[in-house]
């Protein structure tokens, strides 16, 4: 069994803002699930899943278990604290160390947020349904919400399919267009139909609600095979997690915000990291998940 890999977000979040994008690398699943599926709705062995969960939680010492989400393209987000099963939401948002917001994803983009303060974080399932919707404004508003500006966040977005994979037909774009022109060149065209750049899409919305700091991975789930799932590329296949979380206060020293994703020892195992500046490559069928 291979080692779990992990993309970790480019960005300047405090110590104590913990997050990683998992890969398909270092799980128990096999077959289009192969190997790190985290995913419970697609057919693979629950078994399976519950191994592969169990090990995300022990290899990256999570304070507790992930709050997964029922995702099904709202703009509902939920409290990572708050109590009961499994509920239907496309967003979390943590307040306090010791929870854990975590969002599942094969094509649609990963989306967290924080504030410089390191006080409160989210992460957003954000897929062309979401964006349109306005998943986005939901999980500004809500952090806006605890007391910071927009000019006060940080935003990271994260794999997710590229425009040279994602092709749409003109409907699709006359739709995004009519809500904001701003969105136009963001659509490539490709004969009689376009090719979508979904995190430019979600850049621009960030800058327009007015968020100012906004990385991204530039990775491209459809492109890489080895490392991602894509539902696009495979149809039947698994889903990468996305995890954010706030670590205990520090306890006498500065160093205590940095376990455990700064740790010499989590470093030194085979993490991937994001590449900062490079371009995504973009997307081909219309549902993403």
């Amino acid at each position: 069994m291979t080692i779990l890999e992990y993309i970790q977000p480019d960005w300047p979040a405090p110590p104590q803002v913990k997050a990683v994008t998992t890969t398909r690398a270092g799980g128990l699943s096999s077959g289009p699930y192969r190997s790190l599926n985290l995913a419970t709705h697609v057919a693979d062995a629950a078994a399976a899943v519950a191994a592969n969960r169990d090990r995300l939680s022990s290899d990256l010492a999570l304070p507790a278990a992930p709050r997964w989400l029922d995702q099904r393209h709202t703009t509902t987000l939920i409290d990572a604290a708050c109590a009961g099963g499994t509920v239907v939401a496309d967003g979390a948002v943590a307040a306090r160390p010791g929870e854990v917001c975590a969002i599942l994803t094969a094509d649609c983009l990963p989306l967290l947020l924080c504030d410089r303060a390191g006080t409160t974080v989210a992460a957003l399932h954000v897929g062309w349904r979401g964006l349109f919707d306005g998943i986005v404004q939901a999980g500004i508003t809500r952090l806006v919400a605890t007391g910071t500006g927009a000019d006060n966040l940080l935003a990271w977005i994260g794999p997710g399919i590229s425009q040279r994979h994602y092709q749409v037909g003109p409907e699709f774009r006359e739709r995004f267009v009519e809500r904001n022109p701003d969105f136009a060149p963001m659509f490539a065209p490709d004969g009689t139909r376009w090719r979508v750049a979904l995190d430019a899409i979600c850049e621009s919305i960030l800058q327009g609600l007015g968020v100012t700091a906004i990385y991204r991975s530039g990775l491209c789930t459809c492109a890489d095979g080895e490392r991602f799932f894509s539902y696009r590329r495979d149809g039947t296949t698994g889903r990468m997690a996305t995890l954010i979380w706030l670590d205990e206060p520090p306890r006498g020293s500065a160093e205590a915000w940095q376990a455990p994703l700064n740790h010499p020892d989590f470093q030194s195992r085979a993490n991937i990291e994001s590449a900062p500046g490079a371009e995504a490559e973009f997307g081909d069928r219309m549902r993403i998940r």
